[in-house]
């Protein structure tokens, strides 16, 4: 229900069909994250307007525009999958005619390896959708960013992966900082979860 609920209220759409289901050998299949795990992750994390953020596989942009609309913050998505991407420009048409804003709303097609990590981009998020090597690439991406400019960084990370969460807290400066679970799902997979880790200073 929520899923059409936010849709319809966003002018977009963003659910999973039939064909959306391919992946490759490091990028995981198209999986939104769920708007119900949306509502959980904003009544405890906070989202500024000065926050620029980076969705890493993000589909159709499900999580762009909910972030934008309630939120207020400048998002780029980034999305190796033609279709996809297409997909969530035309979602930005639909979104852009029913709310009459879309500025800091931007779509990258490219692999997210090779997203060139801006100086101002401080949020990343992640619903597990690449393996650990491709994961491992990006932090390094994002740390040669933070070199460059010190600022505060934190990922988000929903179902994050056991390798995700060992390679952060093993070999880089990201200390985890909070997790959220999720009523009545966290019970029933330990994984349906959000973890936020913040760039020690």
């Amino acid at each position: 229900m929520k899923e059409f609920y936010y849709d319809k209220l966003l002018n977009i759409r963003t659910g999973k069909g039939q064909r959306d289901n391919e992946g490759s050998l490091h990028y995981h299949p198209y999986e939104p994250t769920p708007y119900g795990a949306l509502e959980e992750l904003f009544k405890q994390y906070e989202v500024h307007s000065s926050d620029r953020i980076v969705d890493f596989g993000c589909g159709k942009g499900r999580v762009n525009f909910f972030i934008h609309y309630f939120h207020g913050a400048s998002i780029v998505g980034v999305e190796m999958n033609e279709r996809f991407y297409q997909e969530a420009i035309e979602n930005l048409r639909s979104y852009q005619r029913n709310t009459k804003k879309a500025a800091g709303l931007e779509f990258c097609c490219c692999l997210a390896e090779d997203y060139p990590i801006k100086t101002e981009d401080n949020v990343f998020y992640f619903f597990n959708p690449f393996t650990i090597q491709i994961f491992m690439k990006i932090i390094g991406n994002i740390l040669k960013s933070a070199e460059k400019r010190r600022r505060k960084i934190e990922l988000v990370l929903y179902y994050g992966s056991e390798d995700y969460m060992f390679f952060l807290e093993n070999q880089t400066p990201f200390e985890l900082m909070e997790e959220i679970l999720l009523p009545g799902l966290s019970e029933r997979d330990p994984f349906e979860r959000f973890l936020i880790y913040r760039l020690a200073e």
